[in-house]
């Protein structure tokens, strides 16, 4: 399986959350694993804002980050290009989606229109899960 990731799923792989060991699980089984550039600085973001909003302690916001800085490497990491941008303006307008859940499932689908081969979405964005499987990709959690 090629497995892309969004957000919402990259954060449970570092954050023990709901859902975050078949996050784990997927990633280990996936012939190849990808996610957007942009996805880089949404995770930050997001591992900061629990940190915040006091649901992680100092220890665990360090260990989370550290780990996730230190898999980044691991992911292809699809580029926010020209083309991108203006497939996620389309898909914006097709599938009523944010601007940055229209920017993952169009390097979802770019990504699979390179490898010529089926991307399944991971994502636990409800919006992005019904316009990925609308737009033809497999999703996850089924």
């Amino acid at each position: 399986m090629n497995l892309y990731t969004d957000t919402s799923a990259v954060i449970k792989r570092h954050i023990q959350e709901a859902n975050s060991d078949d996050v784990r699980g997927w990633v280990e089984s996936a012939a190849g694993t990808a996610t957007g550039l942009l996805t880089r600085a949404e995770v930050s973001s997001g591992i900061n804002r629990l940190y915040r909003m006091k649901l992680l302690d100092e220890a665990r916001y360090t260990q989370a980050l550290s780990e996730f800085r230190k898999s980044w490497d691991t992911y292809h990491r699809i580029p926010v290009t020209e083309q991108i941008v203006t497939r996620a303006d389309f898909l914006i307008c097709q599938f009523v989606l944010k601007g940055y859940d229209a920017v993952h499932l169009a390097c979802a689908l770019t990504w699979q229109d390179i490898l010529q081969s089926p991307v399944t979405l991971a994502t636990f964005d409800s919006q992005l899960h019904e316009a990925a499987k609308n737009a033809g990709l497999a999703v996850l959690p089924e």
